[in-house]
């Protein structure tokens, strides 16, 4: 089955897993069903063509449960907060706002969330976000919850749940390819170098034509192991294309430790913004990823963005 969308600005997980049977089987892994049907699963991603503007990852209807996806290359506890976000536009988009005015009981499918992290930096297998956490003030009896389940997709992590996902298991082992062959040029290229590829005044070019050196290694050997072999087959330069922005993005988060930006930050913005992590997001969900690539480089045009970022968000 074909991949629903050729208009690729996100990450390769939401790539790969726009094609309905990889998402079917994923869902099956999670839930420990066995559905066959590609066709049952209704989408429902957000794509931003409504007046709210809004995109998501992914996000489906199955057994009468709404379920929504989001892919993070770092550490998110906002991530409930987006998802209410993401699940009152889907409950708008698929439910006409005058039923909520019935005095009968409008029946909606049962929201479920799941993030799935492949960040370098260290998490457990399984880490629950809830809403209530964020709440400036704790409270006993939150009138509102909604609780995210995080699940570490980096190989080594969750093998049962890989076991029964041939598919999450093959991208765990292509990223695991991509980083491993990414730290072997780079350490190539400062080995035979006068100045290393950090600091560089501008490495952008460096940096890109080792990604996709490392991307196109990692695509070769996963078509030599059987792994994602048709998927890389016929979407190959698409994947290279979309992973040079993936992984830059991610190299960028990972230098910055805890994700801080403090020149964003304290230049005057009172937009409450310490980290980079929530601006990318919004940057891919608007398909502003070579925006994401410039800014990982160009610490000025960063600024310009918080600076959007904060009129816009």
């Amino acid at each position: 089955m074909p991949i629903e969308s050729r208009n690729y600005k996100d990450t390769v997980f939401k790539m790969l897993f726009n094609n309905k049977l990889y998402l079917l089987e994923l869902y099956n892994a999670i839930n420990g069903t066995s559905y066959t049907n590609p066709d049952d699963l209704e989408i429902t991603t957000l794509e931003g063509e409504t007046y709210l503007k809004m995109k998501n990852d992914l996000s489906f209807i199955i057994d009468f449960e709404l379920n929504l996806f989001e892919h993070q290359a770092s550490k998110c506890p906002n991530i409930p907060l987006r998802d209410l976000y993401y699940v009152a536009a889907t409950y708008k988009d698929i439910i006409p706002q005058e039923k909520t005015y019935s005095s009968n009981p409008v029946r909606i499918p049962a929201p479920r969330f799941y993030m799935f992290y492949n960040g370098m930096s260290d998490l457990e297998d399984t880490v629950t976000y809830r809403l209530s956490e964020l709440f400036q003030r704790p409270v006993e009896d939150p009138s509102i919850e909604l609780v995210v389940t995080c699940l570490n997709v980096n190989e080594g992590h969750n093998k049962e749940l890989m076991k029964a996902c041939q598919t999450l298991n093959g991208y765990s082992k292509f990223v695991s390819k991509v980083r491993k062959y990414r730290e072997k040029s780079i350490t190539k290229y400062d080995e035979t170098h006068s100045t290393p590829v950090k600091l560089l005044a501008d490495n952008s070019e460096v940096m890109k034509g080792i990604l996709a050196a490392a991307i196109n290694t990692a695509i070769d050997e996963c078509i030599k192991e059987d792994i994602l072999k048709s998927f890389f087959i016929e979407y190959r330069e698409e994947v290279t294309e979309v992973a040079i922005i993936e992984y830059s993005s991610e190299r960028h988060i990972q230098y910055e430790k805890e994700e801080s930006y403090n020149s964003g930050y304290d230049s005057g913005l009172n937009s409450g913004i310490k980290n980079t992590t929530d601006l990318f997001s919004w940057l891919f969900k608007n398909g502003r990823a070579k925006d994401v690539e410039r800014a990982t480089n160009d610490p000025e045009f960063l600024n310009k963005l918080f600076e959007e970022y904060s009129k816009n968000k």
